[in-house]
């Protein structure tokens, strides 16, 4: 069935979420500000090793590091277009609005346990080549093993985070539906370059989402997400 993968990855994040609920309230605040540090220093790691992966390449026992110069230009024209359009206010006011529909008006820390939640399982290339794997051909695979990850990741985020982080699973249904949908289309576009391009800046925006967990809110993540655009854009030109 075309579409599983995503609907198995949504209801993934929403049981992560209802977990993460039922036992953060038996948590003492300490236990989950320790949980929201853990947290924060796993998706940093993540976020690290995504990005080594695509910058550091072994050639005869040798290490050497590559794609500097684009990461800073894709990150630099991003974040231009991103401030630009303010993508950051206009997910945070989604947020907002999700907080006052859903009942939950009090709740000081729903639209941050969105916004942060939402960055950190949107971001990603499983995301994209899963969906269009599922689109393509029926295999949701790919995007079952997302799912596994993400309830983890979402569990964890809720007991220190709140329920916001559970209405991540909208953009995710969003996101993830139109790829599989699309997936004809989009499918061209995304060769190994622009996949290796898509890898490489969304494990620097992972890595930045886990520097606001730990530090505090350092990085408008969401306004940097125009630089995966451009890091395609760059990977298709023909040089």
């Amino acid at each position: 069935m075309i579409g599983l993968g995503t609907i198995i990855n949504s209801a993934a994040i929403i049981l992560g979420g209802v977990m993460g609920l039922l036992f953060g309230h038996f948590l003492k605040e300490r236990f989950q500000e320790s949980l929201n540090m853990a947290c924060g220093v796993s998706v940093l790691f993540i976020g690290i090793a995504g990005a080594m992966e695509g910058m550091l390449h072994i050639e005869d026992g040798t290490i050497s590091s590559g794609q500097s110069l684009g990461v800073v230009i894709y990150l630099a024209l991003g974040a231009l277009v991103g401030e630009a359009i303010n993508i950051e206010s206009r997910f945070e006011r989604f947020g907002e609005w999700l907080k006052r529909k859903t009942g939950n008006a009090k709740d000081k820390n729903f639209v941050n346990g969105f916004v942060t939640a939402s960055l950190t399982v949107c971001i990603g290339a499983m995301a994209i080549v899963g969906a269009i794997q599922d689109g393509i051909s029926g295999d949701w695979s790919i995007l079952a093993t997302k799912a596994i990850l993400d309830f983890v990741i979402i569990l964890v985020m809720t007991c220190s985070l709140g329920k916001g982080c559970m209405f991540s699973a909208i953009p995710v249904l969003l996101l993830e539906g139109v790829m599989t949908f699309l997936a004809v289309l989009i499918k061209p576009l995304m060769t190994d370059a622009a996949l290796e391009s898509i890898s490489l800046i969304g494990s620097i925006l992972i890595f930045c989402v886990g520097l606001n967990l730990v530090w505090g809110k350092k990085v408008r993540v969401a306004n940097l997400l125009p630089s995966i655009v451009f890091a395609v854009i760059a990977a298709l030109l023909p040089l």
